[in-house]
């Protein structure tokens, strides 16, 4: 019973929009459930919950990581009770088995993951590394483009411009960024504190901006010292349901832990895709109609981001 409420409490260092943390857990005799906290959705950018269940798949993942990683087999059950549509996943461990050397190397990067909110060093990120990324979202049932042609880097970005001035103009969608982005000296154990973002981004060529957590205040840490791109990738899904979802939060934390493990961090840039329109035409000329579920940057970072705040395991636990 100890491992799963280890496994549990790794499972809250996954990566969520905004950091808000939107899972809750139970753990049984041989399993845990999972069930996505629909009072931490964003109502007004994420009325459909897409993001939330990413977040929550890639939180998902990181508990199979954990069993399997503690020596279990582990099965799974995706959306188990159509009658209970926010429980998400049963997860079981079954019986003892001696963990793969990969899921071990893996599972070291949970606690060490971070989400970088600015430029990279100007330096290439391996193709070896990339086409390992490919196949570990692949493993999970969705698939990451690399974006390497430089016309379309630039599309993507200048999309992403639009969609950060759009969403800035509309007064619902600034209240909510608020509600997540608190104040310096700040206690809470959730949202995006001023120490995770630069008070002075760099601008990137081409330019993918971050989001105005300080809202035009002199908030934030240290002046970004990187001002590369990075590699610049699409995680896509065939469906667009919760169960697609939930795949693409389970291969975007695979990737996101495969890149910590080679000394990389990610950026996310989800403004597009929280506008039909936008994303509608992205899918449209970029992805070939998949849908797209994350756009990310990866490369290495200058400094080292601070940790990100997590709630205590009593708060997500039933």
């Amino acid at each position: 019973m100890d491992d799963l409420y280890e496994a549990v409490g790794a499972a809250t260092h996954a990566p969520s929009v905004h950091n808000t943390q939107p899972w809750r857990f139970a753990v049984q005799d041989e399993g845990v459930t999972l069930r996505a906290d629909a009072a931490r959705r964003l109502d007004t950018v994420d009325p459909r919950g897409r993001e939330m269940l990413i977040g929550c798949g890639a939180a998902l993942g990181t508990l199979r990581l954990a069993v399997r990683a503690a020596g279990r087999e582990e099965r799974t059950r995706l959306l188990p009770d159509p009658d209970r549509p926010h429980l998400l996943a049963e997860v079981e461990r079954g019986a003892a088995r001696p963990p793969e050397p990969s899921d071990l190397r893996l599972f070291a990067q949970v606690r060490t993951r971070r989400t970088h909110r600015g430029g990279f060093l100007a330096e290439d990120v391996p193709a070896a590394l990339i086409a390992e990324l490919v196949r570990d979202a692949d493993l999970e049932g969705a698939r990451l483009v690399p974006v390497s042609d430089a016309a379309d880097r630039a599309a993507l970005a200048a999309l992403t411009q639009v969609a950060e001035h759009v969403l800035g103009r509309v007064p619902a969608l600034a209240r909510e960024l608020a509600r997540w982005a608190p104040a310096p000296g700040s206690s809470r154990a959730d949202g995006v504190h001023p120490g995770a973002y630069p008070a002075a981004p760099a601008r990137t060529e081409p330019h993918f901006p971050a989001r105005d957590f300080a809202r035009g205040r002199a908030w934030g840490a240290a002046d970004d010292p990187g001002d590369g791109t990075g590699a610049v990738l699409l995680l896509t899904t065939t469906g667009d349901d919760p169960a697609d979802w939930l795949r693409a939060g389970q291969a975007l934390q695979r990737v996101l832990l495969r890149a910590a493990d080679a000394g990389l961090a990610a950026a996310f840039h989800t403004q597009a895709l929280e506008l039909d329109d936008l994303r509608a035409f992205l899918e449209r000329h970029f992805t070939g109609g998949a849908h797209a579920q994350m756009l990310l940057r990866v490369g290495r970072t200058g400094t080292a981001p601070p940790p990100p705040v997590r709630r205590p395991l009593a708060d997500v636990l039933d």
